[in-house]
């Protein structure tokens, strides 16, 4: 019987492959499971600390798996409106106010797609007066272009928010978020 984490440990895991490759994210029950079975080590570790009978195991952060596993990765991050609200700091790209929906630069009724370079957040106003009119017709300007995310933190996590212990694993600075 695996000994199950205590409350308030840590609810998730970061899967490094054996060559330190961040591989996706597990719960820290799959991670105790992985390392009881010999099929991952620790490489960091919360405070917490699991018991069972026999066993007294700290609670994985962070677990490499001890043998390569090749996995395909897709192309680009799924787009959503979580992960257009978490690019765009869910503030609305047209006003800076607080963003509640999403809206299409080129709009879907004009040949727009929906795709991560025409999707932006905004606000109800901003949606509503903007309606199915182009950036020309209005006189406003985009303060950057939407892109598409990228780097291994957006395409592991995509809006989930960073530990701060995974940061050094995803190659990410101390200040930027995934």
């Amino acid at each position: 019987m695996t000994p199950a984490p205590a409350r308030g440990t840590t609810s998730a895991t970061l899967l490094l492959n054996a060559t330190y490759e961040p591989l996706c994210v597990v719960s820290s029950r799959r991670a105790i499971v992985l390392v009881l079975a010999d099929k991952a080590v620790s490489v960091d570790s919360a405070p917490e600390e699991v018991h069972s009978e026999s066993v007294i195991l700290p609670v994985p952060v962070v677990v490499r798996l001890t043998r390569y596993v090749r996995v395909p990765y897709p192309a680009q991050v799924p787009l959503s409106r979580r992960a257009v609200f978490h690019r765009d700091g869910s503030t609305c790209v047209y006003c800076g106010g607080s963003a509640t929906s999403i809206d299409h630069v080129v709009p879907r009724s004009r040949g727009g797609t929906h795709t991560w370079d025409n999707v932006v957040a905004a606000c109800r106003r901003c949606n509503h007066t903007k309606a199915d009119r182009s950036l020309a017709e209005l006189g406003w300007k985009l303060p950057h272009p939407p892109r598409t995310p990228s780097g291994a933190a957006w395409r592991l996590l995509g809006a989930r928010t960073v530990d701060p212990r995974w940061r050094e694993w995803l190659g990410m600075p101390e200040s930027v978020s995934a």
